[in-house]
């Protein structure tokens, strides 16, 4: 990494539902809670959830949330528009994540393979892409 420059620290997504995405991202993808508060100067409840290798998402819940409009729950319309886009998680076992994300109804958004690799976009509660990649 360049001078100065760490390491990539968390990825922050808005929801409008904290306890719905909580369990969520738990059940789904194995993330668990570390903190919890309420940032009054932002209207907003944050909760950190990291994955076992630490990893972290903050989950902002404001007190007014708007959704997320619909051109950006999927991956091709949203990839043309400026912005982030989803974070990639690398999955050893894709079938295994397929079934899991069946059994509890997990919106998938799209399948492909790309070469040697599979690849699988969910939406999570809010419609929020997440990308699976198995190498």
């Amino acid at each position: 990494m360049a001078a100065n420059v760490c390491n990539v620290l968390h990825v922050g997504i808005s929801v409008m539902d904290m306890e719905r995405s909580l369990a969520w991202y738990e059940e789904n993808i194995g993330f668990k809670k570390v903190k919890d508060e309420y940032a009054p100067p932002l209207g907003a409840r944050i909760c950190f959830i990291a994955d076992p290798n630490g990893f972290e998402i903050e989950l902002f819940q404001y007190d007014e949330p708007k959704a997320i409009p619909e051109e950006r729950k999927m991956p091709n319309s949203d990839l043309q528009t400026v912005g982030t886009k989803h974070m990639a998680i690398r999955t050893d076992n894709m079938p295994a994540l397929r079934e899991r994300f069946v059994k509890n109804g997990v919106d998938i958004a799209h399948e492909v393979t790309m070469g040697t690799e599979s690849v699988m976009f969910v939406r999570d509660p809010d419609g929020v892409l997440i990308e699976f990649i198995q190498k």
